[in-house]
């Protein structure tokens, strides 16, 4: 057996060295992103929490401690609502809701809308800064309508991910100088070609994602379809973008629970029966794709060309 030349041995050297360090920021980066990871999921759990108990304490307030508690709703990674069947007392809102979130330890700023179930239209709202002040919060001591009410905190942005994130700033350029020598390193040694994109992928540029006719935006959470534009929510985004990665392949419903739902700490098995008839819905006029239920097992988006 022929001895490893020296020039090869540097060359296997200096890329097992450089490969160390490029693993070792990644594993940096990693925890921080698992660390964040977790605090959103004990936000929502407590913010769950906070919402039950103030919806409940508000039906007692009216005199009905029969009704059930509806389960909170995640919208985005700040924003949570309840159903509130039955009139409730709005003046009692505001105190119950702030003593329910201290209990939790929630210190977020926050914004409160009660909306119309029947057409999501804004009926009365206020600011948490509003409670500090002389004249008490908006739209205080105006009449309810009888009727169905969505209640919807959205929580300002919590900045301590975005900390931990700049505090680790000096690996950035560090590790990409690792990156970029492990990558002249491996060019050198193997003299391979780089992966191409698999074709089932199909994308024009920065501009979306091709599902037959139709343009799907990702960044801007917009699906345009026989000339007709639809803003996504959060969640439509991201369940018909997992779609799109895995078209015409047959996906399992915990699946597509585990990839859409439960990162935000809220797992509801009807969800996806609900969002994905919203999909087929805006793709209705588009004859080359199609979402099909697989009996017992989950979906599949079929995409013709």
């Amino acid at each position: 057996m022929q001895p490893i030349q020296p020039g090869l041995r540097r060359i296997f050297m200096g890329f097992r060295t450089t490969l160390c360090l490029v693993l070792a920021v990644g594993l940096c980066f990693l925890q921080t992103a698992v660390f964040a990871n977790n605090e959103n999921l004990r936000f929502a759990e407590k913010t769950n929490l906070a919402l039950r108990r103030t919806a409940h304490l508000l039906l007692l307030k009216n005199g009905d401690s029969l009704s059930t508690i509806p389960p909170v709703k995640q919208i985005d990674a700040n924003t949570f609502s309840i159903r509130m069947e039955h009139l409730f007392d709005y003046e009692q809102l505001p105190h119950l809701l702030k003593q329910s979130l201290q209990m939790q330890h929630i210190e977020r700023g926050y914004n409160v809308t009660v909306l119309r179930c029947d057409n999501g239209e804004v009926q009365l709202g206020y600011n948490f800064l509003e409670l500090e002040g002389k004249e008490g919060v908006t739209c205080g001591g105006r009449t309810q309508e009888k009727g169905c009410y969505q209640l919807q905190v959205s929580f300002v942005s919590d900045n301590k991910d975005a900390k931990t994130a700049s505090g680790n700033w000096w690996l950035l350029p560090f590790g990409s100088a690792l990156a970029g020598l492990g990558f002249m390193v491996w060019k050198k040694a193997s003299h391979r070609n780089a992966l191409t994109q698999p074709p089932a992928v199909k994308a024009i540029n920065d501009s979306g994602i091709i599902l037959g006719s139709s343009v799907f935006d990702l960044s801007n959470q917009t699906l345009v379809s026989s000339n007709a534009t639809h803003q996504l929510t959060f969640r439509e985004a991201k369940l018909l973008a997992l779609f799109a990665k895995h078209r015409n392949q047959v996906l399992e419903r915990d699946f597509i629970l585990k990839s859409v739902w439960e990162d935000e700490g809220v797992i509801v098995g009807r969800s996806v029966d609900v969002f994905v008839s919203r999909l087929r819905k805006m793709l209705a006029n588009e004859p080359a794709v199609k979402i099909t239920a697989v009996h017992g097992v989950g979906y599949k988006m079929e995409v013709f060309s």
